[in-house]
């Protein structure tokens, strides 16, 4: 192949990526949606309103956040199969409205393999198990041990019934043997504010959702709902390390959209997100929180629903666990 066919040939092969990513531009007129099926101010709201910038710029496009909070992410969920499939509208969403309500709610108003089609993973979220600083617990070995001595379970708060904070305590109580209270509540904040308060006694929680109070010293982090322990909290030692086996949850954000979104638009989306978590100053702001930024092929997030979809709907029907309708 000589140098002037050489030439010839990258410049095709330009002009072809150019064009896609053209084509995606020229196709809307209009802003790019990332749709939060919860209110703002939350973590998948927080990750939304940071990648939205870098993912605007890959993109070609304004990239704006809409807050569509409700029926456990189905007003969310239905917003984006009611939206017309151009790539516009994406829905970026915690594994419960993905992979946990299937299970909870046999009347789900959307299906997951029907109604989306996966772009790409956002991040991952362990979960951290916390006390209030004034509890005597060092780790999950003497919290456990105390509950255990305990004539009355334990009180231990959820942000609600069938949210992955209650399946990580089903979890524990299943790897302990020990009965634990289960109090769910309407979102995090209250669950958190009346750990603070002491009128409960744990707390299964994201990360970033609790840093702040660990770094400030209102709660104490004893113990690692994952298999590895955590960069930010590396003294935190993982439930298996306590000798707690499968306890075990990761609380992941992906973005989906309509399943009827053509592959050539799903392939600009998913490179878009790739290039947007990998913003520096994204990626060092979600780090910084205590997430995981990391983005996926569409295929990688698919199987990861599935297992997921799996292993929890497995749990649910052991513990004939209802979702709050």
């Amino acid at each position: 192949m000589n140098k002037r066919h050489v030439i010839q040939t990258l410049a095709v092969a330009s002009a072809l990526m150019l064009a896609s990513g053209l084509s995606f531009a020229q196709s809307i007129n209009k802003p790019v949606r990332i749709i939060v099926a919860f209110a703002a101010g939350g973590p998948v709201d927080a990750m939304a309103r940071t990648l939205a910038e870098p993912l605007g710029r890959a993109l070609g496009r304004v990239v704006i956040v809409e807050n569509k909070p409700g029926a456990s992410g189905a007003i969310g969920a239905n917003e984006v199969i009611k939206s017309e499939a151009d790539g516009s509208t994406l829905w970026l969403t915690s594994v419960g409205a993905a992979a946990i309500n299937p299970a909870l709610f046999p009347k789900l108003s959307y299906n997951m393999q029907k109604d989306f089609v996966p772009v790409s993973l956002a991040a991952n979220n362990v979960e951290v198990f916390v006390v209030n600083v004034n509890n005597p617990a060092k780790d999950a070995v003497e919290f456990m041990a105390a509950a255990k001595a305990k004539k009355e379970p334990l009180a231990i708060g959820s942000s609600g019934r069938g949210s992955i904070p209650h399946l990580a305590l089903l979890q524990l109580e299943y790897s302990t043997g020990v009965d634990l209270l289960h109090v769910p509540y309407n979102g995090m904040a209250p669950a958190l504010n009346d750990l603070l308060g002491g009128q409960v006694s744990g707390f299964f929680a994201d990360v970033p959702a609790v840093m702040a109070q660990i770094k400030g010293g209102r709660l104490r982090a004893i113990g690692m709902a994952s298999k590895t322990r955590h960069a930010l909290l590396a003294d935190v030692k993982t439930f298996e390390e306590q000798g707690f086996k499968s306890v075990d949850t990761n609380n992941w954000y992906g973005f989906f959209a309509s399943s009827k979104t053509s592959p050539e638009v799903l392939k600009v989306l998913n490179k878009a997100v790739q290039q947007a978590v990998a913003d520096p100053a994204a990626n060092a702001k979600l780090t910084q929180s205590g997430a995981e930024p990391k983005s996926s092929t569409p295929e990688e997030l698919a199987a990861l629903l599935k297992v997921d979809t799996e292993k929890w709907a497995q749990l649910i029907k052991l513990r004939n666990i209802k979702g709050d309708e």
